[in-house]
């Protein structure tokens, strides 16, 4: 071979969008081509960004294979780059042609670095070559995938292991579980990050003990979603529940979370659980009157199935179903990121419960969307819910259970908001 290196510049067309939308299979793919060619490889680091794509890149000890997909358009650029002459390009090529399911292809194939162009020149790092020996171990394989979370002006990563613990697709929605370094296992719906096993808690208290303690003696709850089971989890600590009813319209979550992540779905074997695998929203369009204490919404951002619970008419029959002491809470989105949602939700509720009796959480959800996210919580009574809440309850709460997030302090200092969040529900 009369240069250093062979470089391909590939174009794969009418590829199979799942796959290309699948970043295990990817980096999988990549990988195996890169052996199958007679490649050592010694690093591997993908990106799946949300909803469509992944990015990543193979380093082999002759060079790299690098890809970028777009699923939306069943189409894959890559590029194969190797020197040497132990290692063959093409066999990567005819590999990750029929991995990709692709139906049409262009490539372009480059020498790199012509040696008749090129002036070799004496380097010698003999003078350090006993300590190099010394210090170097053969190389080993490193792999960095990482689950991405965004939309067109931000985001957020998790580096996982790579192994897919749960992954179906349900008639609403794809549901995994995968397993990240830094933050334990992870749900993820639709490629969004539902809650990790590191700081779920944070969610999952503040959406429940804030909301019970200021009703004066809770005994039926309704949760609307929450099929991963911390929301039960949490309001089963109160020892005045007689009665939990759980409307969740995908079973697959339940699923998930029952095989995967013990630590939220604890409860779901609770006889005081009533768990029903329905429409939360004809649910509480059929529900008597009065007949909930406490009406936890805790649904996804608003597309997909959980887009019918940011609308007027199903929290008109939220109210009508709680007793004259209600409580509603359901989460508000962050006021940085789905900021119309954020205060379009306010505004309803004000509308339907009255001004005086909405009131906004904050608290810090760091694998959410910009860190900072919102509840809204919607009393029967008027009531001031940072002073008006049972802190003789609350004690109680926190000496018998191991909270990681709630206490009295933070109760209060929840419904204190930042300038700018005042400016935005107030105009």
């Amino acid at each position: 071979m009369d240069s250093l290196g062979r470089h391909i510049l590939v174009e794969f067309n009418g590829c199979t969008p799942d796959i290309l939308n699948d970043v295990e299979k990817i980096e999988k793919s990549m990988v195996d081509a890169a052996r199958k060619a007679g490649a050592t490889v010694i690093q591997s680091t993908f990106h799946h960004f949300s909803p469509f794509g992944v990015s990543g890149v193979v380093v082999i000890q002759e060079s790299h294979l690098a890809i970028h997909t777009w699923p939306e358009y069943q189409y894959a650029a890559v590029d194969l780059f190797t020197c040497g002459d132990t290692v063959d390009p093409w066999i990567s090529f005819d590999h990750l042609k029929e991995a990709f399911e692709a139906k049409n292809h262009s490539a372009l194939e480059m020498y790199r670095g012509a040696l008749s162009l090129l002036k070799r020149v004496d380097f010698n790092a003999d003078h350090n070559r006993k300590q190099l020996e010394e210090a170097l171990v053969a190389p080993k394989f490193q792999r960095n995938l990482w689950f991405t979370d965004k939309d067109e002006n931000q985001a957020f990563s998790l580096r996982h292991s790579g192994n897919i613990l749960f992954n179906e697709t349900s008639p609403f929605q794809q549901v995994r579980v995968l397993e990240s370094h830094s933050h334990g296992k992870f749900l993820a719906i639709n490629n969004m990050v539902m809650c990790t096993e590191r700081d779920e808690q944070h969610y999952h208290e503040m959406i429940v003990h804030p909301a019970l303690l200021c009703h004066k003696a809770p005994k039926r709850a309704l949760v609307i979603g929450g099929g991963d089971g911390g929301t039960i989890r949490e309001i089963f600590k109160h020892k005045s529940i007689e009665q939990v009813v759980m409307v969740e319209i995908d079973e697959t979550v339940v699923n998930a979370s029952k095989a995967h992540l013990p630590t939220l779905s604890k409860e779901f074997s609770n006889p005081k659980l009533e768990l029903k695998i329905a429409d939360g929203i004809e649910y509480v369009k059929k529900a008597k009157p009065d007949s909930f204490d406490i009406v936890i919404v805790d649904g996804s951002d608003p597309v997909g199935p959980a887009e019918g619970l940011f609308t007027h008419s199903f929290y008109q029959d939220c109210a009508r179903i709680l007793s004259k002491d209600g409580v509603l809470i359901t989460q508000g989105e962050s006021p940085l990121f789905h900021e119309n949602a954020f205060i379009e939700l306010n505004h309803c509720l004000k509308d339907i419960f009255g001004k005086e009796s909405v009131h906004t959480l904050l608290f810090y959800a760091p694998t959410y969307p910009t860190g900072m996210w919102s509840l809204q919580m919607a009393t029967k009574a008027q009531m001031k819910p940072e002073k008006d809440f049972a802190k003789d309850r609350a004690k109680d709460l926190l000496k018998s259970n191991s909270l990681k997030y709630y206490n009295e302090g933070i109760h209060a200092a929840a419904f204190q908001l930042p300038n700018f969040v005042k400016e935005m529900l107030e105009g």
